[in-house]
């Protein structure tokens, strides 16, 4: 009977539940991101919103790869990496932009938009943390995560010093903040799933 794999199934389809919540939280919270963080001019709540799509494109890269080969998931890792570098690099471009065109940031909107995709990626994290064990998929998926809620206090940090300083040197310097982040994460995801396949079961 334990080799039904009933128990395999379940997991599965908890995993599959879990993706698909955050999944569109994400892709809900970069619409609502992006567009504010445009009427902002905030380069932080829009590297904030690139980040937020990047991990709704992971989230379905990792949706697809669930109950397939060990092999497919490091895949999806792989490409999941890949996409958070490529978003990294488009976000240093804007940032570049907005340093050499000016920008007037609006600190009130980079506040309350950055509280609001804190609650968000607070409970993407808490739900993604249920399946950490699950594989370098999953792994992905919580490197994500955690990189958004310090992203998020940053921005909502930055939206403080824009007020107070008058200054909109703290949100290009929380764009780029994220951008090194998001970075980082992708080259930590492409050297996990590196590592996995060279294990015996990878």
């Amino acid at each position: 009977m334990s080799d039904c794999g009933c128990e395999m199934e379940a997991r599965n389809a908890q995993e599959r539940k879990t993706l698909l919540i955050v999944l569109m939280i994400n892709a809900a919270m970069f619409v609502f991101e992006f567009g504010l963080g445009w009427l902002a001019q905030s380069t932080g709540l829009v590297a904030d919103s690139l980040d937020m799509l990047a991990d709704a494109s992971v989230y379905a890269i990792s949706l697809y790869a669930i109950g397939r080969s060990e092999r497919l998931k490091h895949r999806a890792a792989r490409y999941s990496g890949l996409l958070q570098i490529g978003l990294a690099l488009l976000v240093l471009v804007d940032v570049l932009r907005r340093f050499l065109l000016g920008s007037e940031p609006v600190s009130g909107l980079m506040m309350l938009v950055g509280a609001v995709a804190l609650v968000a990626n607070v409970t993407c994290l808490r739900l993604i943390m249920k399946h950490r064990d699950s594989g370098v998929h999953m792994r992905a998926s919580l490197i994500f995560s955690a990189n958004d809620v310090i992203a998020n206090i940053g921005v909502m940090l930055s939206g403080v010093l824009v007020w107070w300083l008058g200054s909109r040197l703290p949100d290009l310097l929380i764009g780029l903040v994220i951008a090194l982040l998001v970075l980082r994460g992708g080259v930590r995801i492409l050297q996990d799933a590196a590592a996995a396949a060279r294990t015996p079961e990878g």
